[in-house]
């Protein structure tokens, strides 16, 4: 597996505070891969990581409502994402829902691990898998299948 990753950074409004002290609290791991994040939430992360001092390679795309999450879901597509947080708001209505379930599906698809909550999050980034150099993900197999 790859060494330096590129890890998608998404966090709706109500959970971008979650997401600066998640990113600030793995900043240690994070520091060491590519980071692309949606517009707001990167700016966010990269004010917190110059006040702590800590020196990120940080790509902002567009704010999630104006495509943001588009762009990220087809860096997926193309193979240019290894690993997706993204911080969901489900207790509110979001304008964007449909690129929302875009970025998630495509994931599910592409078998890129997507963390939806801090625990998973914790999880996943901590997992050894990620140094394993003899560990290559499966890549899913959709077969035909006959409905009765």
């Amino acid at each position: 597996m790859k060494k330096q990753l590129t890890i998608a950074l998404v966090a709706h409004d109500r959970r971008k505070a979650d997401m600066v002290q998640w990113t600030i609290e793995h900043f240690e791991v994070l520091a060491k891969h590519h980071l692309v994040c949606t517009g707001t939430t990167g700016s966010l992360i990269r004010q917190a990581f110059e006040e702590h001092g800590i020196n990120a390679d940080i790509t902002c795309m567009h704010s999630g409502p104006l495509g943001g999450d588009a762009e990220i879901a087809a860096m997926v597509v193309r193979k240019e994402i290894n690993l997706a947080v993204f911080l969901i708001d489900d207790l509110n209505p979001q304008p964007h829902e449909a690129d929302i379930q875009m970025l998630l599906r495509q994931c599910r698809v592409h078998n890129v691990p997507i963390a939806c909550n801090q625990y998973s999050a914790d999880l996943m980034i901590t997992s050894n898998l990620w140094d394993n150099a003899e560990y290559v993900p499966k890549i899913p197999q959709y077969k035909d299948f006959v409905r009765r």
